[in-house]
């Protein structure tokens, strides 16, 4: 590619730009005309415009004027090559999803299919300022590898059945040993069991005795809707969630996706493990599949649980637009328990920022745009029709903001979008690729799938 992109050691200063500021607690703020100093893929200084330059002169400069820098998006639960799925399974039940349509699917997809689906992921995300994502899917080496060439971060979950067997379950703690910390630190790698109903519980064990021998944490489904969790007690005489305290999945460190069912009885489990423990809440799908109730987000936080916000993957939320679901987040749980005062603009960017940080154990490295941070910094213009007049840039971040109002995004000091033009992958290429596979993939006339649903 002819344009040259900034290396992470590089210095970039990001001039003239509004800048959210995303508190622990509290409000946010917008900063008004500052100066973001980036050295070595690291925010140095969060500045007011015009301050002393000294060797900002050697640094790559970024106009900034008229636009409000955020902290990069954090998708915290998605399956990424599922973009070739995309609109491929609308209009059907949970298990005609599932068993009908995705699975048998995800039986045609080859390595070269995953990595192409990544690839188109990942540009995806980029344009719509998601900087960093925790995935969840098969053939996690191509996916670590198109993180690696597109410059993204992400947190790589290898999905695990144990249908699969022994050696499929070696193979993925060998990926995570081999992977983790890998380009520069943008991957890292969690442990990533399908969910308890498709894993059994010796297999839960021995995953979670790897990811603490390992220091790392477990992403994985559970108490998707409130039917699975019915149909575990039933079964079982336990929930999902005390299945994964029990097998020491809790204590690991998890990330729970989706967690709809989790029930009043949980909460004290979650709430031990509540340093470690996450929930991903992605409401689109469970809107579009008709489940009730919502993930109880508000039960969550009083919890002390973290939760944050995904899309899950583009098959049943046929986005990877997190400005989309944060948004959905904010006017499904105002519903849900019926306070319009609830999850306010605030708390909803919060949680899609440091929340999302805090869920991939990145808390240290991103989510706010301050001194000692990873420098992923996205620029939004705020100028269009849908956000004027600006009476309050955060509430246009929540509940105006498109994903085509980014216009220039930053990961670990790397410039990897710049006024709207990709730098780091061939957008036509991809298109072209992803157009040339989906025929194959989305033919389901073998009868084979992957795994058959039946929680």
């Amino acid at each position: 590619m002819s344009h040259r992109t900034p290396s992470p050691t590089d210095r970039l200063l990001v001039s003239g730009c509004d800048v959210l500021r995303v508190p622990p607690q509290g409000e946010c703020e917008i900063l008004r005309a500052q100066d973001i100093v980036v050295a070595d893929g690291v925010i140095e200084d969060v500045r007011p415009t015009g301050g002393p330059s000294g060797s900002d002169l050697a640094a790559e400069v970024i106009d900034g004027r008229g636009l409000l820098a955020v902290p990069g998006l954090v998708n915290a639960h998605t399956h990424s090559p599922m973009v070739l799925m995309r609109g491929a399974a609308e209009d059907v039940t949970v298990e005609g999803w599932f068993n009908d349509r995705v699975w048998p699917m995800e039986s045609n997809l080859t390595p070269e299919d995953v990595r192409a689906g990544a690839r188109l992921a990942c540009a995806e995300m980029i344009r719509s300022g998601v900087t960093t994502f925790a995935d969840h899917y098969f053939f996690p080496e191509q996916i670590a590898e198109a993180v690696t060439e597109t410059g993204l971060r992400a947190d790589i979950a290898p999905t695990y059945f144990s249908s699969r067997g022994q050696e499929a379950l070696e193979d993925t703690v060998t990926f995570a040993e081999t992977w983790h910390g890998r380009a520069g630190g943008r991957v890292t790698v969690s442990l990533g069991p399908h969910a308890p109903y498709t894993v059994d519980d010796g297999d839960l064990r021995t995953l979670a005795g790897h990811a603490r021998r390992l220091g790392l944490r477990i992403h994985v489904h559970a108490a998707e809707h409130l039917e699975q969790t019915r149909s575990s007690l039933e079964r079982r005489g336990i929930t999902p969630v005390r299945v994964l305290h029990e097998t020491g999945v809790l204590e690991a460190g998890a990330l729970i996706a989706h967690g709809c069912g989790i029930v009043e009885d949980d909460l004290p489990l979650l709430a031990e493990y509540a340093g470690t423990t996450a929930v991903a809440c992605c409401p689109k799908v469970y809107l579009k599949h008709a489940l009730s109730p919502l993930t109880p987000v508000r039960d969550l936080l009083a919890a002390h649980v973290t939760v944050a916000v995904g899309t899950d993957g583009a098959a049943g939320h046929n986005t990877l637009d997190v400005w989309e679901a944060l948004r959905l987040v904010a006017l499904t749980q105002k519903q849900a328990v019926g306070d319009a005062t609830w999850m306010t603009v605030s708390d909803t960017l919060r949680m899609a920022m440091r929340g999302g940080a805090r869920a991939l154990g990145l808390q240290k490295e991103i989510g706010a745009l301050e001194p000692g941070m990873r420098a992923d910094i996205v620029l939004t213009d705020l100028s269009g029709l849908h956000c004027r007049p600006l009476h309050d840039p955060r509430a246009a971040l929540v509940y105006s903001a498109r994903a085509s109002d980014v216009r220039t995004v930053v990961v670990d000091g790397r410039v990897l979008m710049r006024d709207g033009r990709l730098l780091t992958v061939d957008e036509p290429a991809l298109l072209a690729e992803a157009d040339a596979r989906v025929a194959r993939i989305l033919d389901t006339s073998h009868g084979r799938a992957v795994q058959h649903y039946d929680p």
